[in-house]
């Protein structure tokens, strides 16, 4: 039986998302989210709410030009 490895969604400042084995230390900038699971049920979670992929500050910057 194979080992399966689990992966933590991340969410870095410009409010990107991204997946990192569960465990790891994480790069600065990014924060775990509240989901664990395999690579493919975190990158269905992330489909699910990530609908705007533009970094946070371009989303701001559009805004206010509006």
């Amino acid at each position: 039986m194979s080992e399966v490895t689990l992966y933590d969604v991340v969410r870095n400042d410009e409010e990107q998302y991204s997946i990192w084995e569960a465990g790891r230390e994480l790069p600065p900038g990014w924060h775990r989210q509240d989901t664990r699971g395999t690579r493919e049920e975190c990158l269905a979670h992330i489909d699910r709410i990530w609908t705007d992929i533009r970094p946070r500050s371009v989303r701001e910057r559009q805004a206010r030009q509006a």
